[in-house]
């Protein structure tokens, strides 16, 4: 896998766990603020969308995580 997959899962694991924990009819409920996690990964995704900044990117790369090629241009 390279670095924009494992953040595209990444995000979208965080934004399913985060509604599944704040959705009040979620079987795994705690509480509304999980909400504010998933605006929080959104906001990061939209921001890195424009700046082309990504922090965790950097981390993953130093991990040895290839590059590769946008997935999305095929």
């Amino acid at each position: 896998m390279t670095v924009e997959r494992y953040i595209r899962t990444m995000a979208g694991f965080f934004v399913l766990l985060s509604l599944a924990l704040g959705v009040e009819g979620s079987p795994i409920f705690l509480s509304q603020w999980w909400l504010a996690f998933t605006a929080f990964v959104g906001l990061n995704l939209f921001q890195s969308g424009l700046t082309n900044f990504c922090p965790p990117s950097f981390l993953l790369k130093k991990l040895g995580v290839p590059e590769g090629g946008a997935s999305c241009a095929r």
